[in-house]
């Protein structure tokens, strides 16, 4: 589990990345004097590069030493870091964020694969939570922490930080991480066969429409708190946020390793994720209730991705990485379009206010289908009893 935790640094990198921005964006725009729905792009550009690099890399460097993948995408991902910290106009700050998403792109679905093969079949879910733990702690540490350096040192300042950790992430998988070959890359047909398999499908499918709800939603938290209450000190919702992520994350692991049936797991999850968001807004209007809908949405939200990454694991035990690719790609390709449509949507007249509740009804939509995979994946195992 060592050198599980090792692959955490990286995460914690990529997971502060990720969802500091959300919290720039008024600094961001304010600096660049464009709109609350465009300066959303800028946490586009990064989930749509993150997601269109995951399967691309995954199947060109598979059967690469992994170490040596690794340190290229955290290589890349720092340069993309700098390159923002350092840019002059909104255009370049997206061109320096896409190179930071595929940076980002390339290590996170293989860094998963990496900490699945390290460790038993037995101890799988443990490790994939501990590895997406690391990422949801740079949410709860890293994003309160890139705020206030944001404040003091202005947006540069945090990003010049994340920077710094890609490197040091960098430089400790060089001195300490094991030289082992990733598996052997997967033929054009079995590529197909992935993508057209109707369970692998299914499963990935859940994963982008819960992106989409989930992290659609994150990308706006500033301004719906503004137009919800006139809240304009976020750091505390992000916080709350970011928290119920770590315990999400750190505790699916084992719940999948004691049941065995991620799959019920994640039906639960949507359920309890869609409840959080409906309370949203009513939560703001009483100040002991207000944290709770955001601890939840962040537990239930980073929760959901283990059970996912097991249930492919499962399904493509020969092709591991690619399979955690697709699903990783799917999820930041959601987040990208979750946060291009709630841009969209509010340029057309809908309020922030009104984004929890589109997010809940989407949600609710999910779980009718993961509750159909349910179902199916039931009948399958009837059948196959009965053969036996």
């Amino acid at each position: 589990m060592r050198k599980v935790l090792l692959l955490t640094i990286g995460m914690f990198a990529l997971g502060f990345d990720a969802y500091v921005v959300a919290g720039l964006l008024p600094d961001i725009g304010a600096m660049f004097k464009i709109s609350a729905s465009q300066t959303g792009q800028a946490v586009s550009v990064f989930t749509l590069c993150y997601a269109l690099a995951a399967p691309v890399f995954a199947t060109l460097l598979a059967g690469k030493p992994v170490r040596r993948i690794l340190v290229l995408a955290l290589a890349v991902f720092s340069v993309g870091n700098g390159a923002s910290a350092l840019a002059s106009s909104y255009s370049l700050l997206l061109m320096a964020r896409a190179v930071a998403g595929i940076g980002a792109g390339l290590y996170s679905p293989l860094a998963a694969a990496a900490a699945a093969s390290l460790v038993s079949k037995q101890k799988r879910g443990r490790a994939l939570g501990i590895t997406l733990g690391g990422m949801s702690m740079g949410t709860v540490i890293g994003v309160p922490l890139g705020l206030i350096i944001a404040e003091h040192l202005g947006w540069h300042g945090t990003l010049w930080l994340i920077t710094a950790l890609g490197l040091i992430a960098m430089i400790g998988i060089v001195l300490w991480f094991p030289n082992f070959p990733a598996s052997a890359p997967p033929s054009l047909r079995q590529r197909v066969a992935m993508m057209t398999n109707g369970r692998v499908s299914a499963t990935v499918g859940i994963t982008f429409m819960t992106s989409i709800a989930s992290l659609g939603l994150y990308t706006y938290i500033a301004t719906i708190l503004h137009n919800l209450q006139d809240i304009n000190i976020i750091t505390p919702y992000l916080w709350a946020w970011g928290i119920g992520g770590v315990v999400g994350s750190f505790s699916i692991g084992t719940l999948i390793d004691r049941t065995g049936r991620p799959d019920l797991l994640m039906a639960g999850i949507l359920a309890i994720m869609a409840f959080a968001m409906f309370s949203l807004p009513l939560g703001l209007k009483f100040p002991m209730l207000a944290f709770l809908p955001f601890v939840i949405w962040g537990a239930m939200g980073w929760a959901s991705q283990a059970p996912q990454q097991h249930e492919l694991l499962r399904l493509q035990p020969n092709h591991g990485a690619v399979a955690v690719a697709l699903n990783s790609s799917a999820n930041y390709l959601g987040s990208a379009i979750g946060s291009a449509l709630g841009g969209t949507v509010m340029l057309a007249g809908l309020a922030p206010s009104q984004l929890p509740y589109a997010a809940g009804c989407l949600v609710l939509v999910t779980l009718l289908g993961q509750l159909v995979i349910v179902s199916c994946k039931g009948e399958q195992e009837k059948e196959k009893l009965n053969n036996d």
